[in-house]
């Protein structure tokens, strides 16, 4: 069952949200976006950034195994 605070929370950040969190520019968000670098969702006529797929894109990037 989901709780009153976790229906609160967002499941998607804006662009520049998601930039903001990556440390980028507005625009070089936007760009990125667009390149498909950050992954985004189109709802209606927004384009969202899920916070599942940031948190994935940082895990795939995480410290590698030293040898």
């Amino acid at each position: 069952m989901v709780t009153t605070d976790e229906a609160r929370e967002s499941l998607v950040y804006s662009v520049p949200e998601a930039g903001r969190l990556l440390g980028l520019s507005r625009a070089t968000s936007y760009m990125l976006a667009n390149q498909r670098v950050i992954p985004t969702i189109r709802l209606g006529r927004r384009l969202v950034v899920p916070k599942i797929a940031i948190e994935r894109m940082l895990e795939s990037v995480g410290p590698k195994p030293k040898d």
